[in-house]
């Protein structure tokens, strides 16, 4: 480990550069970091990053899951909840059963267990993907709400397809009642644990005699608490973090003092985004391993990545398709029932069906799949599996991540009238406070201006942030 640290800090001033690349020449941060770890793994003699597989969704998920939780916005999020339902659970389902009957009828010895397994990993779209495409052109709010929105539930609802069809792989059977049974207390119990968790840490914050410190330890603290908690009792420790996330985020003003929501958030966002950085980099430096374990496997490399382009295409289409889908039924149950968007027209489906780049979740799991069943006997197919992911992820983030932005001007969306997003708000925020102040100050003192260096030097940044614009 310590022969390999300074290999570490590499990687991470790599990452740094990449996405300072990526704002300098507005290209998604994901797809350059995906092509950069690429780039570097062909580097010859350096060390290989393995992380023990049961490992990865303890220390990438709680974190990022937890995150987005906290940030997103509840009113927004219940806006827009029956097209962020439908796209989280019925396309994720959907998704997943087509992947598993194309993956059983295409692939030689291809279970339709394994299929799920597939389908569960590559269902689920990367909302950071999505976003940090999204921030350089000019969109829809409701696209990135929805993005959002979908994200958190989306990853819940694809990884219970994913362990029930680990199940189905270890032990050969599937029971539908039991099933069933299981599949209500992975639910039911992750959100309760979520929410009991939460309620918990939100009295510690208010009870115990906490600083700036502390409050912002016990932030780090309380997703991991989550996860476990719920995954102990094999309950979702996905739906426990988002739901837990959401209630404490909507309480925050009650447990935490303003200075410990700034300090909060800079620390938060320096986390996510090593966080981030490292899980699309290590999508690109995964891809010799994997290579060299289908190779051992006895699979081609052209027979694989045929797998894999036909498996990526059956997921782009069956996007397009259900978010045209979403739309017929919008537009009946419009008559019927009162629905955010009467007509949303036959754009906005085509931009939504086409963000659907896959990331961190798909990685996390694939990569969480043990090398051996429990009697001993290697996965089957796994590295197939792996390498399939691998190229989910590469062409989604690449195709549709650089062609999104000419997509979004050649379709010229509607004004839909929505507001503002929260960077730009932010900045009309602060031109309109310095616009104010700055008038304050010349009317009131503009003789101590002449005089005062200290004066002159808040005006300067007064006029510089009016100029943002």
């Amino acid at each position: 480990m310590l022969d390999h640290f300074p290999f570490y800090l590499c990687l991470i001033i790599l990452i740094v550069l990449l996405i300072m690349l990526s704002n300098k020449i507005k290209v998604a941060y994901p797809v350059l970091l995906v092509l950069g770890g690429l780039a570097v793994s062909f580097i010859p003699d350096i060390p290989d990053m393995k992380i023990d597989p049961e490992l990865i969704f303890i220390i990438f998920l709680p974190p990022l899951l937890y995150e987005a939780a906290w940030t997103n916005s509840w009113k927004e999020l219940w806006h827009w909840r029956r097209i962020i339902g439908s796209f989280a659970f019925i396309v994720v389902f959907f998704t997943a059963i087509t992947v598993a009957l194309f993956a059983n009828a295409i692939i030689p010895g291809f279970s339709l267990a394994l299929g799920f397994l597939l389908g569960g990993i590559v269902s689920p779209p990367d909302a950071v993907s999505a976003n940090a495409i999204l921030k350089f052109v000019k969109a829809p709010k409701r696209m990135s709400s929805i993005l959002e929105g979908e994200s958190l539930l989306n990853d819940a609802s694809s990884l219970i397809i994913f362990r029930f069809a680990m199940a189905a792989v270890a032990t050969g059977q599937f029971v539908l009642y039991q099933a069933a049974l299981s599949f209500f207390w992975i639910i039911i119990g992750g959100i309760a644990i979520g929410l009991m968790v939460g309620l918990l840490f939100l009295k510690a914050h208010k009870w115990l005699p906490t600083d700036v410190n502390m409050d912002i330890i016990l932030t780090l603290v309380t997703p991991y608490a989550m996860y476990i908690s719920a995954e102990a009792v094999h309950a979702s420790g996905v739906l426990a973090v988002v739901s837990g996330g959401l209630f404490l985020s909507n309480f925050r003003h009650h447990f935490l003092t303003g200075a410990s929501r700034l300090s909060g958030e800079t620390v938060w966002r320096s986390l996510i985004f090593i966080l981030n950085g490292l899980v699309f980099l290590l999508i690109g430096l995964d891809l010799p391993e994997i290579l060299s374990a289908l190779q051992k496997e006895g699979i081609s490399f052209y027979r694989a990545t045929g797998y894999a382009l036909f498996i990526t295409l059956v997921l782009i289409l069956g996007r397009i398709l259900a978010a045209y889908g979403a739309l017929i039924v919008t537009l009946v149950a419009s008559h019927f029932i009162k629905v955010a968007e009467k007509n949303p027209g036959l754009k906005a489906p085509l931009l939504l069906g086409w963000t659907g780049m896959r990331g961190v979740v798909s990685l996390a799991a694939a990569l969480s799949i043990p090398m051996t069943l429990a009697n001993e006997v290697p996965f089957p197919h796994r590295n197939l599996i792996l390498y399939i992911t691998f190229v989910v992820i590469l062409i989604t983030l690449v195709l549709q991540g650089l062609t999104l932005p000419a997509l979004i001007k050649r379709i010229n969306l509607p004004d839909f009238k929505d507001h503002l997003p929260e960077e730009e708000t932010q900045k009309l925020i602060k031109e309109a406070l310095a616009t104010e102040s700055l008038n304050y100050l010349t009317e009131n003192y503009k003789a101590e201006l002449e005089h005062s260096p200290h004066l002159q030097k808040a005006g300067q940044q007064m006029e510089r942030s009016i100029n943002l614009r």
